[in-house]
């Protein structure tokens, strides 16, 4: 027998005590389902300086680290057991376009089918790096998300620094200020027609201008071939939430700092390379 206790409240309310008592639920455990150990974003860089074959690696090494065992260990180690996730590919601030919307991982077979989706879906180069923009997106992404994640973090890929929409260090602050943390994958590779837009030294960029928050951290890409192995590196490492190991920690630059506007002056330096085509 199911015994209801209805106190001085709207019929809309004492319904909703009568139905859950009903099947059995308790609202308590209603909340909590909604309780996961991070809520990721994972913000992929499809801007112009990437080749064809570079996006189509990109996408795949996503694919292949998402559903990895390693990953869905990493997932079921956490106190909740659970993750939410979205991914959206970008490129100027006003192009985010979104591979999937917030899912819940709790398995192998929510990671599976997840997997399918980022290999099923088309991408293609645009125009611009935004990298403030797409710190931006994630924070509105984080704002409100239908899960409450113990921690939040915005993971960024990238192959050059901001060249377009406001200062790549202001949308940090605003993340920050959110108790929202960024890690990097900066992509030190060649291939696209506008890597003339690119630094060297893209890593000490994203230490110095880019990532932030506690524990956060990048990790170098030198080569294609090490991205699917950097990228599950850096999926376990967000979702167990650990302090990285120092091989995945590249520090400020102390003595010379990265020039955080330097992906605008380029931009205005070599601008004409891209008009005469």
């Amino acid at each position: 027998m199911i015994l209801v206790m209805i106190c001085p409240m709207t019929k809309s309310g004492a319904l909703s005590l009568i139905l859950a008592a009903a099947l059995g639920l308790g609202l308590k455990d209603d909340a909590r389902a909604e309780d996961v150990d991070v809520t990721l974003v994972l913000a992929i860089d499809v801007s112009r300086s990437m080749s064809p074959d570079e996006l189509r690696i990109q996408r795949e090494g996503y694919a292949a680290a998402i559903n990895h065992p390693d990953v869905i260990r990493a997932v079921g180690q956490g106190a909740y057991g659970r993750i939410a996730v979205t991914m959206f590919e970008w490129a100027a601030d006003y192009n985010q376009r979104e591979v999937f919307g917030w899912t819940l991982v709790e398995n192998q077979a929510d990671a599976d089918r997840l997997s399918d989706i980022i290999r099923a879906a088309p991408t293609y180069g645009q125009s611009r790096t935004s990298i403030s923009g797409a710190i931006n997106h994630g924070v509105d992404l984080l704002a409100d998300p239908p899960y409450q994640g113990f921690r939040k973090v915005i993971d960024i890929s990238g192959d050059g620094p901001n060249n377009q929409g406001g200062p790549v260090v202001e949308a940090r602050q605003k993340a920050l200020d959110q108790r929202i943390v960024i890690n990097g994958l900066p992509l030190m590779t060649q291939g696209g027609y506008g890597a003339a837009f690119n630094i060297g030294a893209l890593d000490s960029y994203y230490a110095d201008c880019v990532i932030g928050g506690p524990g956060s951290f990048l990790v170098p890409v030198n080569t294609w071939e090490q991205f699917p192995e950097a990228i599950r590196r850096k999926l376990v490492q967000e979702i167990g939430g650990a302090a990285p190991p120092k091989s995945l920690v590249v520090p400020a630059s102390a003595e010379v700092p990265s020039d955080c506007m330097v992906g605008e002056k380029i931009w205005k330096q070599r601008q004409w390379m891209l008009d005469a085509q």
